[in-house]
């Protein structure tokens, strides 16, 4: 599907892009092949693509796969699909918001993600247990602060949360010149794994929630030695801060040295968030 048939489709459904919704259509069927090659899709697979638009992704998943679940929010695009798709019968069209439904099997996620959303999609669909495989189009920036390599510009809380649950071992940068709109950010594509390691911990919903939040309210003092940083965030969120030498105790209990925040990695990040959980802290 080239640009001229992308407009066209979008003028014969009265349907302007939304940026709010990040309709941006891939226009180059090399980076269909790219998303297709990177998946390595059976007749095993359950894939779930969120926000298939115009459908070109789409009818290439539907070749390969065993099943594709497709959620568009669009309703004039979910009506095109189902109109387009009518004789497939390994395909699931779902009409909802991805953030808000609940989501049926799937093992490997292949989408061309809405920018936007980035963040709580990510959370919704990895932060879990038996959580899929992604191969995505993503912000190139964000992809940079996942694929982290001691940058110290690129460190954020995303570095820390997604690593937690999830392994990068693949990306590329993807043209703007693949989509219409041409959108205004720098894109990668990521194939991210679950990781097979983590502590049964991670998955209970009251520690993952504190988890997330511990690592957010550090992240502002990433340039701030361990034992400053929880001490400042303690006192954001506290009425009364953690003692500096508690945390210090802690710190030692778990031989782990005072380093400013961008220098720990991600285990020790986690042995950090299961220590002071039990402490209770907001």
């Amino acid at each position: 599907m080239d640009k001229n048939e992308v407009k066209l489709l979008l003028k014969e459904l009265n349907l302007h892009p939304r940026k709010s919704l990040g309709q941006n259509f891939i226009i180059n069927n090399q980076i269909l092949f790219k998303l297709i090659s990177e998946a390595d899709i059976s007749n095993q697979d359950v894939i779930l693509e969120v926000g298939p638009g115009l459908g070109a992704l789409t009818a290439e998943l539907v070749k390969t796969a065993g099943k594709v679940i497709a959620v568009e929010i669009e309703n004039r695009l979910y009506d095109f699909l189902q109109k387009k798709f009518s004789d497939i019968d390994n395909l699931k069209l779902i009409n909802g918001d991805i953030l808000e439904i609940a989501l049926p099997y799937h093992n490997k996620m292949v989408s061309n993600i809405p920018y936007s959303i980035t963040g709580p999609l990510f959370e919704k669909l990895f932060f879990k247990k038996d959580a899929p495989e992604g191969i995505l189009i993503i912000e190139k920036n964000i992809a940079d602060r996942i694929l982290y390599t001691e940058n110290y510009k690129n460190f954020s809380r995303i570095t820390v949360s997604v690593n937690s649950f999830m392994k990068s071992t693949y990306h590329r940068k993807i043209s703007k010149n693949a989509f219409y709109p041409r959108p205004k950010i720098d894109l990668t594509l990521i194939h991210l794994f679950p990781r097979e390691d983590l502590d049964p911990l991670m998955f209970h919903d009251e520690f993952k929630q504190f988890y997330l939040q511990f690592i957010a309210g550090i992240m502002p003092y990433k340039n701030k030695n361990m034992v400053n940083a929880i001490y400042l965030y303690t006192k954001r969120y506290m009425n009364n801060p953690l003692n500096k030498d508690l945390i210090k105790g802690i710190l030692k209990r778990l031989n782990l040295k005072n380093l400013k925040v961008f220098e720990f990695n991600i285990e020790q990040f986690m042995e950090l968030g299961k220590a002071f959980y039990k402490l209770n802290l907001p």
